[in-house]
């Protein structure tokens, strides 16, 4: 994306990125949840997040909907703007990674080129991306629905809804894939904190 903004220049700080992760006891990253909606991202993210302070690990949810009432408010859902959603979620979660906070993020981010973008965003920053497919069918989500969005969209009410009129792209490539019809969030958890361990971005030797 071109640079609009002249007569500006990157100021380097006096504190590193090793500085933070040291007085915080861990790494800084982005955990990114992808899929359907309904699919039990915002339940695992929020879930996580708990867990994680518990154990010592400050973490912080970068939720859809949230996001949405506040810095994305201007976006709708066409094309072009869950773009640019990604696209500014995926800049956003990138400072928290690099303050050091573990970024839990929950975003249907639906095509598949935007977050692999999101990636190379991190990767180019030396910072760790950890994707995470919500593989629930959409069945099951469907039949969740707890917001009656699915039965809207097959009334025509809602357009341009991911799984019913517009596509879900899956992950080729994810770190994780989880089915959230087969497994509580607290198994869903503790399979992306036991993730997180295996990779050494985090470690419950003290846990509380």
């Amino acid at each position: 994306m071109k640079i609009k903004a002249t007569n500006i220049q990157w100021h380097e700080g006096h504190v590193q990125r090793a500085d933070r992760e040291g007085l915080l006891g861990h790494k800084g990253a982005t955990v990114w949840l992808t899929g359907l909606p309904s699919s039990g991202k915002s339940t695992l993210a929020f879930t996580v997040e708990h867990a994680l302070m518990e154990r010592g690990h400050l973490a912080y949810v970068l939720d859809g909907d949230n996001v949405r009432h506040g810095l994305n408010k201007n976006l709708g859902f066409s094309a072009e703007d869950r773009e640019e959603n990604i696209r500014r979620i995926a800049e956003v979660a990138k400072l928290f990674a690099d303050a050091g906070v573990i970024a839990v993020t929950s975003f249907i981010s639906p095509y598949r080129r935007d977050r692999d973008r999101a990636r190379s965003l991190h990767d180019e920053a030396g910072l760790p991306f950890v994707e995470v497919y919500m593989s629930t069918p959409v069945e099951v989500c469907e039949e969740r629905d707890p917001k009656g969005l699915y039965k809207k969209a097959r009334a025509g009410q809602i357009k341009q809804f991911t799984g019913v009129d517009d596509p879900y792209e899956p992950p080729l490539n994810p770190e994780l894939t989880i089915d959230t019809s087969k497994v509580s969030p607290t198994e869903a958890a503790a399979l992306v904190l036991e993730l997180l361990e295996r990779r050494g971005l985090v470690g419950f030797d003290n846990a509380q």
